[in-house]
């Protein structure tokens, strides 16, 4: 049976004429006694009692129409949800952020979501890039926005988007080492660093440039995957926070003799083989939008 069979249905049980039902379904009669009688062929019972002109519905012919309204309205709203997913006004988006996109996109996605997209459902996770990658392959995430530079290249990953961000030292306006006329890697180390864990290529852009005593392991004092709790811990102390410059424009760059030189790169990573959410597109326009304003 098909829709358009208990639609038919549905019609004759409200008119009780074949030939009123027919002329209000753009048929012609015998098409549509074609269609009922395979119905009640396909039923194994007949649907409605012929008395005369009259077409009234069998007992069993009552229950069916029931079932069948049933079934034509959530047709209709199978229909009216595929329109609002692909419109973007209800779904589910799953998506976890690294600690830097985290603090540019956290609060402009949450944003975009409540305002544009209040009936759409976005479940936001943070957390360290091995174990966001391990929750995007348990299907637990559909979607990351990470530095990629700390990403192991796998034929199972699809990676786009990719931003480059200038990573520093800053601290609070007003430290001392703001009034140092050239800052050495060795006036830094006076003071506390704060960080979220590095990748590997961070790493040996440190040493390569400051020497051993740069490695994170022996550099970075205060170490967390929110970068914003440490942005917060240079701006009410003499802490140097190394961070994306876009993640804290008040605070002051440090420009280091020599050079950092040290680029993040962002990117939106998917499972190769898995459909994405249509919210999905949302976030790329926003990373578009908020990631290259950020780098002006």
């Amino acid at each position: 049976m098909t829709l358009v069979q208990l639609k038919h249905l549905i019609e004759l049980a409200q008119t009780g004429s074949f030939s009123l039902s027919a002329l209000k379904l753009h048929l012609t009669q015998p098409a549509l006694s074609r269609s009922i009688k395979s119905l009640e062929d396909e039923l194994g019972q007949a649907l409605f009692d012929r008395i005369g002109r009259k077409n009234e519905l069998t007992a069993f012919g009552l229950e069916i129409v029931k079932r069948a309204r049933v079934l034509v309205d959530e047709a209709q709203e199978l229909r009216q949800t595929s329109q609002q997913l692909q419109l973007g006004e209800i779904g589910q988006l799953r998506i976890g952020l690294g600690s830097g996109p985290g603090a540019m996109l956290t609060t402009p996605l949450m944003m975009l979501m409540a305002t544009q997209h209040p009936k759409a459902h976005i479940d936001i996770s943070r957390g360290s890039t091995t174990l966001l990658v391990q929750a995007l392959r348990e299907r637990l995430l559909d979607a990351l926005v990470i530095d990629i530079r700390s990403l192991q290249p796998s034929a199972d990953l699809k990676i786009e988007d990719i931003h480059e961000m200038t990573g520093t030292f800053m601290c609070r306006a007003g430290h001392p080492l703001t009034q140092k006329r050239k800052l050495t890697f060795a006036m830094l180390r006076d003071y506390p660093v704060a960080s979220t864990p590095l990748s590997d290529e961070v790493a040996r852009i440190l040493v390569e440039r400051y020497g051993p005593q740069a490695h994170p392991d022996k550099l970075v004092n205060l170490r967390s995957e929110e970068i914003s709790s440490l942005i917060d811990v240079a701006r009410k102390s003499d802490a140097v926070v190394l961070a994306i410059r876009a993640a804290a424009p008040d605070l002051v760059e440090l420009n280091l003799t020599p050079a950092l030189n040290a680029k993040a790169r962002f990117g939106l990573v998917t499972l190769a083989s898995r459909s994405e959410p249509l919210l999905l597109s949302k976030v790329r326009t926003l990373m578009n939008t908020i990631l290259k304003d950020a780098e002006r």
